[in-house]
Parts: C-alpha cells; structure tokens; sequence
C-alpha cells in the first residue's frame, strides 16, 4: 500500500511549497467553514486555481469545511459544496453529521472525510461514518497504534489518516471550550486563542479567603499545565503503516514556509529511504516545542510541555530562491545576512544540504551591497549549484 504524505496549505504560496517539497496532497480551507480562520485561506478563484495546480502535478487537494456548523451556516454550506464538486476538489472534510448530510445532498459526487474533530476514538464510531458514505476517517491523535490497527481490521474498506507531526491539544482532538470562555473566541468555529499554551496562576475566590494568590509553581518558568508537547512520528512511520494508516498528516496551517519546507522534506525522506539520523537533525531546525509520540505507543505521563515558547530551532530562515543561472541565483530575502556568510541549501533535490558563501550580492536595481538586510528585496547572489525556484537558502546558528 502506497501510503499519502499529507500536508497543510494555508495559502497558495504555501501550498506550492508543500507540492514541492514532496507532499501528496494538501489540506486547504476556504475564507468560511474552517478551524483556521486567521490562516489566510483561499478564496473560491484561488481554491479552483489550486486545485488545478495541484491536478497537474498529479496531487490532490482536501478543502476544510469542519466547523461545528449552526442553522444559519446550512443554506451557505449547500452552495459551498456543489461549488467544490463543480472545481475538482479531491475531498471535503467534515466534522458535522448536519454537514454531512447537506454534502451528500448537494455534492454527491464529491468525496467526504470526516475530520478528527468528530472524536473518531473508536471502530464503531469509523465504521458508522463508513456506512453514511465516508471514504476516509481522520483518526483522533489520541488512539494508540494497537487501537488504530484494531479500527482497520474492524473496518478495511475505508481509508484511516492519522497526524504524524505538529501541535497538540490538551482536549480531544480539538474539541476545546477554552478559548470561547476565556478569549471569545470560539474554537470550533475556527478562532482558536490556544489558550491551552498559557501561563496559568490559581486564586481564591471564596467569601472568607483574601482573594490571594496561591502557590502553584511547576518550575521557575511557571506553570504551563495544558501546553502540550509536539508530535513527531518520523521513526513510527512504518508501524503505522503496518496498522492500516493510509495518509500520514502533518499539521500546521498557520506555520512558515520555511517550517513547511523542513518537515515536509523530512517525512518525504523518512518515507522514501526510512527514519535516520538525517532525518531525525531535519526535524530540529525549524521552530519546534519539545517532541513526544503522544499515546501512538501506549499510555504517556511525559507530554506536558514546561514553556510558553517553542525552541528557535538550529537554522535562520534567510531567502526563498526564485531561479538562477550562469553562477547566480536570485533569491528573495527573509532574514538578513552579509557577504562571508555560509548559507545551506534546503531543497527536495540533490542539492539538499549543500553549502555555500556568499561572496557577491546585488540588489534588483543592480547595485552591489555587503548587508543584504531589505526584507523581500530580490538580491543577486553567487552561487555554485543550479538551484531551482522553491529551493529555500537557510543559515546553521
């Protein structure tokens, strides 16, 4: 079984990025309907140009639509819908039995996938999406390899996703209340706060007590109670396999090019050539928190992570490489950087960790600088591979 590297697309730039860089498919949401409402999203033109794109590469494209839907969402979501069938989407994902039903009316060509928000921690909650007509079931990050493998025995016709990589949530598959009581910001309609990531502090409230402070302290950096670890199964991928896992999901709508590029470039090896040391150093360089394997191996008691912020990772993001030629590359900057510096290649080809030193740059108007410190100026700079446009430049801290 050929099993889909899947990855997010918060817009289209990062969804070129993402096809790249090895991806199979992406996930992508519209301006409405999706747990990510400050992604920047597609509009329906940009949607249809997507999906397009990604057609001729011979990839797919999933669009969002996993909001916990409310009565006035329906008569939109019905146009919504026959709107993605008529554009070529591969699959909608669904998190609501109401939207469910409005997809299969309106769209009944259009592949439906029920999201990890429609808590699928059992065979008989997949097996009942199934006989309504789901052809593939988002597992929540919460089952245990053995658990998955039983959902698969249970029921072999559907396809099973699971996440392999990214951010945690303290509530079942995302279904949090959290930021709707203390932010207004509900999270089941896509406006998540996190949160879950905050410092927390605990204070008496009751009629006899001074309304003090109390004491909880986790260490000296505070108390980070709900913030969970970050996922990463690189060096599980093939016992997920063995278990029936038919899409490996990497998460992240909201993260950087940059981030994208890494870790994509990174499955897309684990899965090629098999989990190893180049793999497991890829996965350290973007922005990361702490990793755990969640409950994928059984039960866990180490998944909280103890800070508000994730680590910087080992590489500086620096350009986004647009072409080149003839010893040059033109490259359009994203962290600054000078002449004499030691820029490193990140590229899904055979140019993939190369280094080199700048040692001329000239800006778009043609004059030659030492500081190349003007965010999205196009520079010119000496280099001695052929680089290609997509290619990321990046320098080791």
């Amino acid at each position: 079984m050929k099993v889909e590297l899947l990855a997010p697309a918060g817009n289209f730039n990062k969804l070129k990025t993402a096809l790249y860089f090895g991806a199979d498919a992406v996930y992508a949401g519209g301006k409405d309907f999706s747990l990510r409402s400050f992604a920047d999203n597609f509009t329906r033109d940009e949607l249809s140009k997507a999906i397009s794109y990604a057609h001729k590469l011979d990839k797919k494209v999933y669009v969002t639509a996993n909001i916990f839907a409310k009565n006035s969402d329906m008569a939109l979501l019905e146009d919504y819908f026959a709107f993605l069938q008529s554009a070529g989407a591969d699959a909608a994902i669904v998190s609501d039995s109401g939207v469910f039903s409005v997809a299969a009316k309106s769209a009944p060509k259009l592949q439906l996938h029920i999201s990890t928000q429609a808590n699928l921690t059992n065979k008989h909650a997949v097996k009942f999406w199934y006989e309504a007509g789901a052809t593939r079931a988002i597992l929540a990050r919460e089952l245990s390899v053995e658990e998955i493998a039983e959902i698969h025995s249970f029921v072999p016709e559907i396809e099973l996703e699971t996440f392999v990589h990214g951010a945690m949530c303290i509530s079942y598959s995302g279904r949090c209340l959290l930021s709707d009581y203390l932010a207004n910001r509900p999270s089941n309609r896509g406006e998540c706060v996190q949160a879950c990531r905050w410092n927390y502090s605990i204070r008496k409230s009751d009629a006899e007590s001074d309304g003090g402070w109390l004491g909880v302290e986790q260490d000296e950096r505070g108390t980070y109670i709900l913030n969970s670890k970050d996922l990463n199964m690189s060096a599980h991928l093939k016992t997920l396999q063995d278990a029936g896992v038919g899409s490996f999901k990497i998460e992240g709508r909201m993260k950087s090019e940059y981030y994208l590029a890494t870790v994509i470039n990174a499955y897309r090896r684990c899965m090629d050539n098999g989990f190893d040391e180049i793999c497991e150093r890829e996965l350290l360089t973007a922005a990361h928190r702490d990793y755990t394997t969640a409950y994928a191996l059984g039960s866990n008691g180490s998944t909280v992570n103890y800070t508000d912020s994730q680590t910087k990772g080992d590489c500086d993001y620096i350009a986004n490489v647009l072409g080149g030629g003839d010893g040059f590359i033109i490259a359009e900057m994203r962290g600054r950087f000078k002449t004499g510096d030691v820029l490193e290649v990140l590229s899904p080809t055979q140019n993939f960790g190369k280094s080199f030193t700048v040692e001329t740059a000239f800006t778009s108007a043609g004059e030659q600088v030492n500081d190349c410190k003007l965010v999205q100026e196009r520079y010119k700079l000496s280099c001695p591979y052929a680089l290609s446009e997509g290619d990321i430049l990046r320098r080791r801290k």
